[in-house]
């Protein structure tokens, strides 16, 4: 399935589907963490979120991710595989999607959020031909941004973070240094195109 499945989904909405922004982003990447011990992050959108799954959090907005459970699985099953025929039925790409969501229906079953976002993640991984690496962590949710990335990369088997110049003025090593990872700069050669550059991004 060519990456135009994407850009088809994304353009067929205005202002695109931060869903399909999000799988862009995760088909660049050689490695995915899937960290179910932090909370859900909840951030508004005027646009209908059309294909979201009712969700109740036991503990309120504090719930961890694996806590989180589907309110009425059955129902929210029926819901997303006929609002997926609905939205993609039309597509030349449907019969192989339809093809792949056996799994994915069959997750909302166990009525655990977190099993449905993972599998349905997984299955269009598969399906865009993603030949990376899902790692899984059971770490807890500590507090403090750069402590969660700490962990995270030590989570991955990192030895070294890199980081950019500009980070590099902020960033506190210690949470790092902690879980014996050094904090690399990242320094660009200074040849062809980035001699000429008076910034550089990376991601």
């Amino acid at each position: 399935m060519p990456m135009e499945l994407l850009q088809s989904g994304t353009q067929s909405r205005q202002g695109g589907d931060p869903a399909l922004s999000l799988l862009r982003h995760l088909l660049l990447q050689h490695e995915v963490l899937v960290v179910e011990a932090t909370s859900l992050s909840r951030r508004p959108s005027a646009r209908q979120q059309w294909l979201t799954i009712p969700t109740h959090l036991p503990n309120g907005r504090p719930t961890l991710i694996r806590d989180a459970r589907i309110d009425d699985p059955a129902l929210a099953c029926r819901r997303t595989a006929g609002m997926l025929r609905q939205h993609y039925g039309s597509s030349p790409h449907w019969p192989a999607l339809a093809r792949a969501l056996g799994p994915v229906l069959d997750a909302f079953t166990t009525g655990r959020t977190v099993t449905v976002a993972e599998i349905s993640t997984c299955v269009l991984l598969d399906l865009l031909g993603w030949n990376g690496q899902i790692l899984t962590s059971s770490l807890p949710s500590r507090p403090g941004r750069l402590v969660r990335l700490a962990d995270f990369s030590a989570a991955t088997g990192a030895h070294a973070y890199l980081c950019g110049t500009g980070g590099m003025t902020y960033l506190d090593p210690a949470p790092f240094a902690a879980r014996n990872i050094a904090v690399a700069p990242f320094r660009p050669p200074l040849i062809n195109i980035c001699s000429s550059g008076s910034q550089l991004s990376v991601l």
